[in-house]
């Protein structure tokens, strides 16, 4: 069948955290809460939550999941008594602001690429962001743009992939997933039959394929010729 739609995930796929979520951006939210954060061990503090991370078991979209998370990469970094919780959720609602991320150089011109071609154009993301917020704010030209909070459910849970297919008004076969998780984004959209490219900015998986390790070469991994070429 023939391509008509490619779906993104959002963070880390198409933009990423700004210093204020960062390891800079947690000590100085910890002092406002009386926490002496250490910035230094910030790689290991998020490694450490995300490994422990524990989804919800049917995979429902629960803020206070997230809230744990941050409380865990807090302590890693120091952090001790109870301006670790409220910290915690100032940070949560943090990742909420739109201003707090910045758009990957390469995603801008390789979106405007995909849409000279005439494909439609998703956002599907694990986040309690009003994504169409975020989408206003980056000036991106996209069709749909679906969060797992106003879902109800989150990746790799088949009906965020369904719902968002739904919206573009395009099969599983005639549309791709892009995105930088492999459970998440390239496995979770297996499920219902879409075809996924990984984007592995960090080379964490030289063995995987399909892999990007940017968005530059992602035309030319779905096919797209220019006419004349």
């Amino acid at each position: 069948m023939t391509l008509r739609a490619v779906v993104f995930d959002v963070d880390f796929t198409i933009s990423r955290p700004g210093p204020e979520l960062g390891a800079d951006g947690f000590v100085h939210m910890g002092a406002r809460h009386g926490l002496a954060l250490d910035a230094a061990r910030h790689a290991e503090a998020r490694a450490a939550a995300t490994a422990a991370f524990r989804r919800h078991p049917e995979l429902h979209h629960d803020d206070e999941l997230w809230v744990a998370f941050t409380e865990d990469i807090i302590r890693g970094l120091g952090g001790e008594g109870p301006g670790v919780t409220t910290c915690a959720r100032e940070m949560v609602l943090a990742w909420e602001r739109h201003g707090n991320f910045d758009l990957y150089e390469d995603a801008p011109p390789v979106l405007a690429e995909l849409r000279r071609y005439g494909l439609r154009v998703a956002l599907v993301s694990n986040t309690g962001r009003e994504l169409d917020g975020f989408v206003r704010h980056h000036r991106l030209d996209v069709d749909v743009a679906i969060a797992s909070r106003a879902h109800g459910r989150t990746k790799p849970h088949p009906s965020i992939f369904e719902a968002t297919l739904d919206a573009l008004g395009v099969a599983a076969a005639e549309a791709v997933m892009v995105g930088d998780s492999i459970e998440d984004d390239i496995e979770g959209a297996a499920q219902v039959g879409l075809h996924g490219i990984l984007i592995d900015r960090d080379s964490r998986h030289p063995g995987f394929s399909p892999r990007l390790v940017d968005l530059y070469g992602l035309p030319a991994a779905l096919g797209l010729v220019r006419p004349g070429t």
